[in-house]
């Protein structure tokens, strides 16, 4: 059994879908951020970086926290969505890519686009410009193919939560065609779908979005 620590953010629907893509047996500990439980030290004890998701696994006694770490310990565990051959480190690659540029970028757009318009207008712009860049990245990785790596993996499971808030970003998906096709079909995976919806329903998964004449 699985302790699932996590709360309706794009970082923690990566895990939540993963495990229900897995089947893996996990009970949910909903860590409501609002009201600053991440900072418990209960929970402190298993994520020291204060930040969710986080796991603990009682087969192996393992604590994780980070979503890229927990994703790859996952798939190790399963034996699935983690490719081989060229497709292992194609996975690895974007993984990282999610971690390292699309995660903490779009993480801006949400903070000053969304929460906080007009506070910062360079940093609105500077953000935002990146995020457009970094959808022209995805959508030509995605050019011909169903999946980001060789087949649906843990690399997909990184990016689609983040890219489901594409509302929230000012995004739309249709000037990005193959995100476009690739989201809307991830979006309708029965594991996706439940996850989304993990530790409580938040909204329905966004499904279209047009740009405001």
């Amino acid at each position: 059994m699985i302790d699932l620590y996590t709360w309706g953010t794009p970082n923690g629907r990566k895990v939540s879908i993963m495990l229900e893509e897995t089947s893996l047996p996990y009970t949910v500990h909903p860590v409501n951020i609002g009201e600053n439980e991440q900072f418990d030290p209960k929970f402190l004890a298993i994520s020291p970086n204060n930040k969710i998701p986080a796991i603990y696994d009682h087969d192996t006694g393992i604590s994780l926290m980070e979503s890229g770490a927990i994703l790859l310990y996952l798939a190790q565990k399963s034996g699935q969505f983690l490719p081989e051959g060229d497709g292992y480190w194609k996975a690895i690659e974007w993984l990282m890519w999610q971690m390292g540029g699309a995660g903490p970028i779009l993480g801006q757009v949400h903070h000053f686009h969304h929460f906080n318009p007009g506070v910062s207008d360079y940093a609105q712009t500077r953000f935002k410009a990146e995020a457009e860049r970094l959808y022209t990245v995805l959508d030509k990785q995605l050019a011909g193919k169903d999946y980001i790596a060789t087949t649906y993996s843990i690399a997909d499971m990184a990016v689609w939560p983040w890219i489901s808030r594409f509302e929230w970003q000012g995004m739309d998906l249709s000037d990005y065609p193959n995100v476009q096709k690739w989201y809307e079909s991830i979006a309708q995976r029965p594991a996706v779908i439940k996850g989304y919806h993990i530790p409580t329903f938040v909204n329905d998964i966004p499904t279209s979005f047009k740009k405001k004449e």
